[in-house]
């Protein structure tokens, strides 16, 4: 009971802040998408720091769950880029973390100092996303 009172306190903290201090990810646990993975968060608890789900801020990648195979291929190509970028780093921080729907971390994510979102930006396999309604038709 004492242990979920704790929890429960700490994410009444958490959600009370709109920024956090910039967190190292200890390991990359699974890749989902282009802008979506998990990972373990050094010096956080378990409970809300393994195996966390995570958001790049700012971007939206084509989705895995398509029915069109252009946007499929798309997926798959900004999915390997991510995979590639975070499993070659030696240090993956995260910065201007918030808390998302879903109970996803969305952050600011840089790769052995490159701003992943940048990069697949810049590769055209993301686009700016504040959040509403998706402006991109990956099929088109």
């Amino acid at each position: 009971m004492r242990l979920f009172i704790l929890i429960l306190l700490l994410f009444s903290s958490i959600q009370a802040k709109e920024n956090f201090a910039n967190v190292k990810v200890d390991k990359v646990t699974s890749i989902y998408d282009g802008d979506t993975f998990r990972a373990n968060i050094k010096g956080y608890p378990n409970i809300i720091g393994k195996s966390i789900s995570i958001r790049i801020n700012g971007i939206d990648t084509p989705e895995i769950k398509c029915k069109c195979k252009k946007e499929k291929q798309l997926s798959q190509k900004a999915k390997q880029f991510t995979i590639n970028i975070l499993r070659s780093a030696k240090i993956i921080v995260l910065k201007n973390l918030k808390r998302g729907k879903y109970f996803r971390i969305i952050a600011d994510v840089y790769a052995d100092d490159k701003n992943l979102a940048q990069e697949l930006i810049k590769n055209n396999l993301a686009v700016i996303y504040n959040g509403d309604t998706k402006i991109k038709d990956w099929c088109k």
